[in-house]
C-alpha cells in the first residue's frame, strides 16, 4: 500500500478538525451558522485534487492536461476566499466570541493550505513545459486572477460554475470593470491587495523548506 505524504495527512487532518469545531458548534448553539464553511472547505479542496490529478495524467494526454489546468484555475479562487468569510464575524451570546474567532482562522488556514500546495503542484506541471522565468510568471498571473476571483465571489457573488452556465454576464460584468476603472476602485484595490498578500505568503511558505534542508 502507497505511503500517503506527511503534508497529505496533514491537511486530512486539518480539514477535520475544523469540520469538527464547526460541527461541535451547530450541536452546542442549536443553529446552522458557519455551516457554509463544510461547503467552502469543499470547494477549496476542488483545487487541490485537479492538481494532484494534473500530475499523474499522462504526458500524451495533453488535451486533458490542459483542460485540468484551466478547470484548475477557475476553482482556484475558492481555497483563498474562506479568508473574506470573516465579515460574518460578529459576538455572539450562545458561542464565545473566541471560538468563532478560532474557527474562522482555522478554515481560512485550511483554504490557504489547500490552495498553496495546489498552487505548488501547478508550478510543477509547468517546469517540465517552460522556462523559470516563464513559470513565475504564469504563478503571479494564476495569483493575480484568483486573488480577482475571490473579490468577484464576495461582492459579484459569482461562483466557479457561472463560467460556465453564465458566461456572458461574466463577460459584461468584466467589460464594465475594465473600460471604468475610475468606478471600480474597490474592485482594483481589494485584487492588487489581496494578490499582495497571497504572494507574500506563498512565497514565504515555498522558502520555509530551506529551513529543514
Amino acid at each position: 500500500m502507497k505511503k500517503i505524504p506527511a503534508i497529505y495527512r496533514m491537511i486530512y487532518i486539518s480539514l477535520s478538525g475544523s469540520v469538527v469545531l464547526i460541527a461541535a458548534r451547530m450541536a452546542y448553539s442549536g443553529n446552522l451558522h458557519y455551516a457554509s464553511l463544510i461547503w467552502n472547505l469543499f470547494l477549496a479542496f476542488i483545487p487541490f485534487a485537479l492538481s494532484s490529478w494534473l500530475l499523474k495524467l499522462k504526458s500524451d494526454s495533453r488535451r486533458s492536461q490542459y483542460t485540468t489546468l484551466m478547470a484548475w484555475l477557475v476553482f482556484f479562487p475558492n481555497a483563498p476566499y474562506i479568508i473574506t468569510d470573516f465579515v460574518h464575524l460578529e459576538p455572539g451570546k450562545v458561542v464565545p466570541f473566541w471560538y468563532d474567532i478560532i474557527l474562522l482562522f482555522w478554515a481560512s488556514w485550511n483554504g490557504l493550505l489547500l490552495g498553496f500546495v495546489s498552487l505548488w503542484k501547478i508550478e510543477q506541471f509547468l517546469s517540465t513545459r517552460l522556462s523559470r522565468k516563464m513559470v513565475s510568471l504564469c504563478i503571479y498571473v494564476f495569483i493575480l486572477l484568483g486573488a480577482f476571483g475571490v473579490y468577484a465571489g464576495r461582492y459579484l457573488r459569482w461562483n466557479s460554475w457561472d463560467v460556465v452556465m453564465r458566461p456572458f454576464s461574466i463577460m459584461r460584468d468584466l467589460k464594465y470593470i475594465a473600460l471604468n476603472p475610475e468606478d471600480n476602485l474597490r474592485t482594483w484595490g481589494m485584487t492588487v491587495t489581496f494578490a499582495l498578500l497571497m504572494t507574500t505568503c506563498y512565497l514565504t511558505a515555498k522558502s520555509l523548506k530551506q529551513l529543514v534542508k
